[in-house]
């Protein structure tokens, strides 16, 4: 788990406790938060952060459970199969509650109708990254080097996932030809990126960050429709005119969708609470996020549209996972 995170862990800790929601009869047990992927990543980091403050305001447990396997099918899949009685919560994100629509011929549960989102809380980009030693400087230069030498240069990527999707975007957008390197997860592609052994990854900027900073890899550009604060100096794919590119990896609480409306309520207004708390938010920031406050109607046409938008973009780029 990143070092940045535990001091996270720590502040949280040493948060005044938040007042206990008055009359609840919810929860009166342990309330489990099914994050969908291994420790350490956005989902994981969330999950943690949401379960931390959910305890304080409730006054009872809240525990993440990690569940993964598929991608994030497995932990989402577990939700979905538990009682719809508002002890069994999920993260959900861009991953698991929009591509994977697109992804797979077949997934056994439908975003929309299956889970209520209870609150969006933060999102962050992802950030274009070539070894130190490239011989361009910038995406332009990037492009006109890739362009000029098909399937010569080489991107980690891990098959179905964001970081995937993020470089294939660019690819169709472009129109050059890269030559795709698989890896089983960020640690070793940064190990072979840093080496010099592979030229390009456009990881969440959660991860390159530290990179970044450390001027330990030479970024090119952001995914999301603004430049992000930690490195302001990076401009935005679509601001170079390459690729009208707006791609951010967001998370959030969710529940099934059968879970007693009065559950729904009392839990959404505890995420709309989190939300907005200075602390947490500074706290999102700290690891390059950006905070998100929604109402649920904006929440729901926001996830509807990411889904729809994600689907048809994926089946026409030709990315799956199966």
């Amino acid at each position: 788990m990143p070092i940045k995170f535990l001091h996270i862990l720590a502040s949280l800790a040493l948060m005044m406790p938040c007042t206990q929601l008055a009359a609840q009869t919810y929860p009166d047990r342990p309330v489990r938060i099914i994050v969908p992927s291994s420790p350490g990543g956005g989902f994981d980091v969330v999950g943690r952060v949401l379960a931390e403050r959910l305890q304080r305001i409730y006054g009872q447990g809240f525990v993440v459970e990690n569940r993964t396997g598929a991608g994030t099918l497995v932990g989402t899949e577990a939700v979905l199969q538990a009682p719809a009685d508002g002890y069994t919560l999920l993260v959900g994100g861009l991953s698991n509650m929009a591509l994977n629509s697109g992804l797979y011929a077949k997934i056994a549960y439908n975003p929309v109708k299956d889970f209520t989102p209870l609150g969006l809380v933060v999102s962050w980009s992802y950030t274009l990254i070539a070894r130190k030693d490239a011989p361009y400087k910038d995406l332009h230069g990037m492009i006109d080097y890739a362009r000029a030498n098909p399937d010569k240069v080489t991107v980690a990527y891990g098959k179905g996932s964001g970081q995937h999707i993020a470089i294939a975007t660019l690819e169709n957008a472009t129109g050059v030809k890269f030559l795709y390197v698989p890896y089983r997860g960020a640690q070793p592609a940064y190990q072979d990126l840093l080496t010099g052994r592979i030229d390009l990854y456009f990881d969440n900027s959660q991860t390159a960050m530290p990179h970044v900073e450390g001027k330990a890899v030479l970024p090119l550009a952001v995914s999301s429709r603004m430049r992000q604060v930690f490195h302001p100096d990076v401009p935005t794919v679509a601001e170079t005119g390459l690729a009208p590119m707006d791609m951010e990896t967001w998370f959030g609480l969710y529940a099934p969708a059968a879970t007693p409306k009065a559950t729904v309520e009392s839990l959404r207004a505890a995420v709309a609470k989190i939300a907005v708390d200075p602390e947490v938010m500074a706290l999102f920031r700290q690891i390059g996020g950006r905070p998100l406050q929604m109402t649920p109607q904006e929440t729901e046409i926001f996830v509807r549209n990411e889904l729809e938008r994600w689907t048809k973009l994926l089946k026409a780029i030709g990315v799956t996972a199966d």
